[in-house]
């Protein structure tokens, strides 16, 4: 019995020290489950306040981002240093391209340029033009900004614009050689300021040159810029991060659910508060698990499984929106294309794989424009714009090869590659591309026939980086352009020379206007009825002084494409002008490029020119050409009533070559119609051509109007156009274009004379050299 008892009491002590040691280890692990669990929630929820707030800091980097990005399109840009930083300010100019278009397009509050001296020349402020003055107040907040784009150091502690500074670098890796005269010039720098005691996106960028070089300055023009961040502001950050109620507040928030975290600028100012609904993925174990874990051990492994189950779903959603985000950061959002920097990472690797593989194979590059795409934005709208560019997307992914690779680098632009292992690849791409184009496009309901012009280049024929293909390609589409539009292009070495020399005649061209070098000729306009000269034709010439003469049909394109045709128009305007006080007693026929005639300020400067010279404008007869007329829109009515009101008189030109629409002559009104050379040419033998030329000069008549034929070289060309009822002649058949000082000679030949029909007196005088 006493051995009994004493065996008891050692199991029981045993029992008793491993039940304290159970429920030791159990409140033990217990203590330490329920620190796990508590630490855990809580750090979930500091874990995902922390993320939230990265992801609102890195979409206000981005927004500086988009801010440097606005300003780049008319910053880095030839005629903002032409209108800006080459001479005085051109404040209208600034008020449409730079103030009026970057406040409207993108809400910029504030727009200053600063000269290379740091010292302010232009200012808008609340919707309108302000004088200089209106930066003092802003010029001690925004010097360090300015310190940081003219040094590019660092001012400030926190940089924002990576992104910017990166592009910077990789637009000069794409000038090549070029890149040593950007260096120091082509720089944006941005940071959050406090403005006026509210927060704001405050930029600055270099004002320089995209394509003419020689405009770089020492020390160029700044643009500044200021973007206030208000509610909106915050707002479209708070949807576009799946934050719908991120705020911005004066003042802490009292409300114990929201996130409250101080909005610290740059500057070091606390303008307001960032307020939010955060995420609280730990508030569930907190709340959860933990009263369960205490309700004994026998629930921990359940508890456990949920707990896991849980972290596995959120983990699961987190990689899901990591992938979303890659996603979107590669591809285009309105087309679902791959963007253009997916398109280069792609290009690299086929490239790598050519260069290592050496087996034969070749990368062909194609570019796609869509010829007049901004005619459809223009007349039909935007949104029908972003119809046609899904349109033609899905059109081409459909027409594109397994294997092919497509994206869609902005606009109406495209991009293609294709890895293949013949040298006929490309001509196979080029078809496939082009058969997309063949039918037309429903947007919103009505039929929209669109053309495509595409570049293509080969590697590693035209190149082995990523860099020289797209400039290939660029080069190959830019001369498909030139050519006409609607066709495919394989890029050769010639081309680049080709648009090297355009490049050199656009930069000679604007020296030409510069320098004088261009003049005027005047061809004459005879009556069928007497056979005097009743007007001329003024016509342009320029005589390179190294080059010598250069066709306007060479230059002329060119001044268009470059911009240089509203200022080569108004010399020609101008000079006419003058010249034609010299003869007050015959009219003088003026070409004006279809540029020109959309150009704004066209009707101020046919006001300007009256005015000055105090000469009737009736003398003058304005010509366009049918493709001026494609669009009858309400502004071209307006600008030829315009011109009409006046007193100017306007002429058809090259009628037949286009679409000679006889509803031109019904919407438009015109005094004069001139029939091109081509139907003038060998009328004698050409019968139709006949038929066709009386039905114009019937209509014409009828109408009201006078009926002028082009191309006249031969007598029984003129004679054949008289008998018809044209009313005027032009041709080398009476003369050649003349310069200014020989026009009245011309007049003085074709002057009437009793003694000898009107013609062979003038052909007589011409013969004998009198001319």
């Amino acid at each position: 019995m006493i051995g009994n008892r004493f065996r008891w009491i050692g199991v029981g002590g045993d029992l008793r020290a491993l039940t304290t040691f159970i429920g030791v280890t159990i409140a033990f692990f217990g203590a330490v489950l329920i620190a796990v669990v508590a630490w855990t929630g809580w750090t979930a929820n500091v874990t995902a306040v922390e993320r939230e707030r990265g992801l609102v800091d890195n979409a206000l980097d981005q927004s500086i981002i988009r801010v440097l990005n606005e300003q780049k399109s008319v910053a880095w840009w030839d005629d903002a240093v032409l209108n800006v930083a080459q001479r005085s300010v051109n404040t209208e100019w600034a008020d449409v391209e730079i103030g009026g278009y970057l406040s409207e397009s993108y809400g910029h509050a504030e727009l200053y340029i600063l000269d290379g001296d740091d010292q302010p020349v232009y200012a808008w402020v609340a919707g309108e033009s302000a004088g200089g003055g209106a930066y003092a107040r802003r010029a001690a907040d925004f010097a360090p900004l300015v310190r940081e784009v003219r040094s590019g150091g660092q001012e400030y502690a926190r940089v924002r614009d990576q992104a910017f500074v990166a592009s910077e670098a990789a637009y000069r890796d794409l000038l090549g050689p070029l890149a040593a005269r950007w260096d120091g010039h082509m720089r944006g720098r941005g940071h959050m300021l406090a403005v006026d005691g509210r927060p704001s996106v405050v930029t600055a960028i270099t004002i320089v040159p995209n394509l003419e070089f020689d405009l770089i300055q020492a020390r160029p023009f700044l643009l500044v810029s200021v973007a206030p961040i208000d509610q909106t502001f915050v707002s479209d950050i708070g949807r576009s991060l799946l934050m719908p109620d991120l705020a911005l507040a004066a003042a802490p928030s009292r409300d114990g659910r929201r996130n409250i975290d101080r909005f610290v600028t740059d500057d070091g100012a606390a303008p307001g508060y960032l307020t939010w609904t955060a995420r609280r993925p730990g508030q569930r174990l907190l709340t959860v698990i933990l009263p369960l874990v205490a309700l004994g051990v026998l629930f921990v492994g359940l508890l456990a499984m949920t707990m896991f189950r849980r972290l596995k779903r959120a983990s699961g959603d987190l990689a899901d929106r990591e992938a979303r985000a890659q996603h979107e950061a590669k591809h285009d959002q309105l087309s679902g294309l791959p963007n253009r920097r997916h398109f280069v990472e792609r290009l690299q690797d086929s490239l790598d794989a050519l260069i290592q593989h050496r087996n034969g194979g070749r990368v062909v590059v194609a570019y796609i424009d869509v010829d007049r795409f901004k005619d459809v934005n223009d007349t039909l709208g935007h949104q029908a714009g972003d119809a046609l560019i899904v349109a033609v997307a899905s059109r081409l992914q459909g027409a594109l090869a397994p294997g092919d690779f497509i994206a869609r680098f902005g606009g109406d632009e495209f991009a293609v590659m294709r890895r293949a292992s013949c040298p006929e690849a490309a001509d196979e791409l080029a078809a496939r591309l082009r058969g997309a184009f063949e039918e037309g496009f429903d947007v919103h309901g009505q039929k929209v026939r669109m053309t495509a012009s595409i570049g293509l280049c080969m590697a590693p024929d035209h190149g082995v980086s990523p860099q020289e293909m797209m400039r290939n390609a660029d080069i190959a589409l830019y001369q498909g352009k030139n050519q006409g539009r609607d066709r495919a292009m394989l890029f050769c070495a010639e081309m680049a020379g080709e648009l090297e020399a355009r490049r050199e005649i656009e930069v000679d061209l604007l020296a030409a206007l510069e320098n004088g070098q261009l003049s005027l000729h005047y061809q004459p306009l005879v009556s069928c009825k007497d056979g005097r000269v009743t007007g001329v034709e003024a016509l342009l010439r320029w005589k390179h002084p190294t080059k010598g003469n250069i066709s306007p049909g060479v230059f002329v394109p060119i001044a268009e494409e470059a911009g240089l045709m509203p200022a080569v128009g108004a010399f020609v305007l101008a000079r006419a002008f003058e010249d034609s006080k010299c003869w007050p007693d015959i009219e003088v026929a003026i070409n004006l490029s279809p540029v020109q005639f959309r150009h704004v300020e066209l009707v101020e400067l046919l006001e300007n020119l009256v005015a000055a010279s105090g000469i009737d404008p009736s003398r003058f007869v304005l010509e366009v050409t049918e493709g001026v007329l494609l669009e009858s829109t309400d502004r071209n009515r307006n600008t030829l009533d315009a011109i009409r009101a006046l007193g100017f008189r306007s002429a058809l030109d090259d009628f037949g070559t286009g679409y000679s629409s006889l509803s031109y002559l019904s919407e438009f009104r015109f005094d004069k119609i001139k029939i091109d050379r081509a139907f003038v040419t060998g009328i004698q033998e050409r019968k139709r051509a006949m038929t066709i030329i009386q039905s114009v000069v019937t209509l014409g008549r009828g109408l009201g109007m006078d009926i002028v034929a082009e191309g006249v070289e031969t007598e029984a060309e003129a004679s054949v156009m008289r008998l018809v009822g044209v009313t005027e002649l032009q041709g080398f058949f009476f003369s050649q274009a003349v310069p200014c000082d020989q026009v009245q000679g011309l007049i003085d030949a074709f002057a009437p004379s009793a003694a000898q029909p009107r013609t062979e007196s003038a052909l007589r005088k011409l013969e004998q050299g009198r001319l």
